[in-house]
């Protein structure tokens, strides 16, 4: 019995102020997510197994939660929507010639080891922009990343971006195999550019290719890094990689959001799918990136229909604690106002909070205790984020008080507003 009182290892309860202030930031950023022309769209929890399964591009098979339903069919809590959103698209948009865009709020499931309280349930938003595939797309793409988190109040924040396109031409200068690759990319995942020169060395790796994986480590930086970057492109591939991301900067010249951007050319992302463009957020206070998106022009074609898609997700929870250690305040209004009555005052007080309902605000009865002091009841309200307290005492005295400044005031009991 006492395993249920508890919640699983990756798993939480979000609750009171908490639970407010996320869903307020939620609503903040949807507000962004508007104003760029995206439309709310509410994929499924889970979906068959082949959606996610290994050829998409995604996680693990062994890391997601996979059950059966009453036909035998494999069914699996979706570990990341992009999918789901590119299932969308080659069905429900299938016969749509002009770019579709997409918003959503949903949790995620993984079922990796919890090391350092990772959570295996997060909630992400994100922002999906479908059958475009030009520069002014990708740019797009991330000025609403940008201007999102200055929305919300985060001033100190870098947005990584590289070309999946850049590291995939050294990769096949390389003559990498399958093998090879996976752990070239793990290596220089974890930074570890000593092990991929060892590596390289190891499986005889011509020189050139050796020296270009080495400079991955110092093409990290802002514009001048895309020159450098041209330098060691060993093939075309790998220029046009390049010439996109300074196509993509002059544009995000004229959102006048160019000063937040870091290119990195060591980024090949951590999903299969993504192809060109991908980025990363991050900022300080938390341990991982608080914003994952890239470009995934063949995602939607294993669904049954070609169609070019950029798109980006924001992890809400990774954002909250960035947002609380760096104390930065989140928008969460008092609305509610406690409607405190004795117990011979029942009557006055119901009709009391249900003509504040009608007029659109927030009313919470409370039956004042005997035994309880006003002060107990004030604690409270303030505690639980709430706005003003109207007191009907046993006296046949209306006291409004306001929970914010403090100030207090006996009005006249017929007069209530």
């Amino acid at each position: 019995m006492k395993r249920v009182l508890h919640t699983p290892e990756g798993v939480r309860d979000i609750y009171n102020i908490e639970c407010g202030k996320k869903m307020a930031l939620e609503e903040h950023l949807k507000k962004v997510f508007h104003s760029y022309g995206y439309r709310d769209i509410q994929p499924p929890t889970f979906e068959y197994f082949d959606v996610f399964r290994k050829e998409v591009g995604t996680i693990p098979a062994k890391d997601l939660y996979k059950f059966f339903d009453k036909d035998g069919n494999t069914l699996a809590l979706r570990p990341d929507i992009t999918p789901s959103i590119a299932r969308v698209s080659a069905t429900l948009f299938k016969d749509e010639a002009l770019p579709v865009r997409l918003c959503y709020t949903g949790n995620t499931f993984i079922n990796h080891s919890s090391y350092q309280g990772r959570l295996r349930e997060t909630t992400q938003m994100g922002a999906e922009l479908m059958g475009d595939r030009s520069v002014e797309a990708d740019a797009e793409m991330l000025a609403l990343v940008i201007e999102s988190l200055l929305t919300i109040g985060l001033k100190e924040f870098q947005l990584s971006v590289g070309n999946v396109d850049f590291f995939q031409s050294l990769i096949e200068d390389a003559c990498l195999d399958e093998e090879a690759e996976e752990r070239v990319r793990e290596l220089i995942n974890n930074r570890n550019f000593f092990g991929v020169e060892e590596f390289l060395d190891s499986i005889q790796v011509k020189r050139s290719s050796k020296e270009a994986f080495a400079a991955l480590n110092d093409l990290v930086g802002g514009i001048s890094t895309l020159s450098q970057a041209k330098n060691i492109a060993p093939n075309s591939k790998g220029v046009r990689a390049v010439r996109r991301l300074e196509k993509i900067y002059d544009t995000l010249k004229l959102y006048g959001v160019e000063k937040f951007i870091t290119f990195d050319f060591s980024m090949s992302g951590t999903y299969g799918y993504y192809s060109g463009i991908i980025f990363r957020c991050y900022t300080f206070g938390t341990g991982d990136a608080i914003v994952k998106g890239g470009r995934y022009d063949h995602l939607t074609g294993k669904f049954g229909k070609d169609s070019p898609a950029i798109g980006f997700a924001i992890v809400v929870d990774e954002l909250m604690n960035a947002l609380v250690r760096q104390k930065v305040r989140i928008d969460y209004p008092r609305k509610n106002t406690i409607v405190l009555y004795a117990a011979q005052r029942k009557r006055e007080a119901i009709s009391l909070a249900r003509d504040f309902r009608r007029k659109g605000k927030n009313a919470e009865l409370l039956c004042k205790d005997e035994e309880k002091e006003l002060e107990a009841y004030l604690s409270y309200g303030n505690e639980y984020y709430a706005g003003s307290m109207v007191y009907l005492s046993d006296t046949g005295e209306v006291e409004v008080i306001n929970l914010i400044t403090g100030e207090q005031k006996n009005i006249n009991s017929t007069s209530t507003e």
